[in-house]
């Protein structure tokens, strides 16, 4: 039996989640969380082999939390869920300690395999999201600025381009206003962009993020 822990903020994709696996033979839902701390507090108090972990819960960012939890407990091993479909998300959760990546869209139809796959020791990437990694092989580590951003920076990055404020960024990332100011001051200069304008035009011309506006 594949004991599993799922941690995301919405009530009713932890219900979908826990109806997928219980469907399938051989899986035990062991515990939920829904923010970042009570994340942490299940896996301290919970032995499981599974942790299904959304990137955008309330709290701690969810690469600094993956870094967080693989301290903790080495041998959980971490399936990625979330609706970010783009190869620099998924390149960060495995540099992070993640053991497989997992859009929304496709936890229908691959959350079990996915979960028993990495369970089993193994690594999980979707059919899509292996085909990013197979088209950018070409490019060198270092080839484009945002690149130089650490995982919070690429995370206000994101929500900068997706149309949120400093305040809005703030609230939600759990910071103060004056971090994130900072935040966005080192971005443009890393990226050596005059303002947000550049850093919206150099998005689309890279194709960062699927769809801006999704959060």
């Amino acid at each position: 039996m594949i004991k599993v822990l799922l941690a995301d903020d919405h009530t009713l994709v932890r219900e979908g989640l826990r109806h997928i696996l219980q469907k399938a033979s051989g899986f035990e839902v062991a515990g939920e969380a829904s923010d970042s701390a009570s994340t942490i507090a299940l896996i301290r108090a919970t032995d499981a082999q599974v942790l299904v972990l959304d990137l955008s819960m309330p709290g701690r960012n969810g690469l600094e939390l993956i870094r967080q939890i693989k301290d903790e407990k080495p041998a959980l091993r971490i399936l990625v869920l979330t609706m970010h479909a783009e190869q620099q998300y998924a390149v960060r959760a495995f540099k992070a300690g993640a053991s497989g990546y997992l859009t929304k869209e496709s936890a229908s139809a691959e959350l079990v395999g996915a979960v028993a796959k990495i369970a089993g020791g193994g690594v999980y990437v979707s059919l899509a999201m292996a085909e990013r990694f197979a088209q950018n092989l070409h490019e060198p580590a270092d080839a484009l600025p945002h690149q130089r951003l650490s995982n919070r920076e690429f995370e206000v990055f994101r929500r900068i381009v997706a149309g949120q404020s400093i305040t809005e960024i703030a609230k939600e990332l759990s910071v103060s206003v004056k971090t994130i100011s900072t935040h966005k001051t080192r971005i443009l200069e890393k990226m050596q962009m005059p303002n947000e304008n550049g850093l919206l035009r150099y998005a689309i011309r890279h194709k960062l993020f699927d769809d801006e506006n999704e959060l």
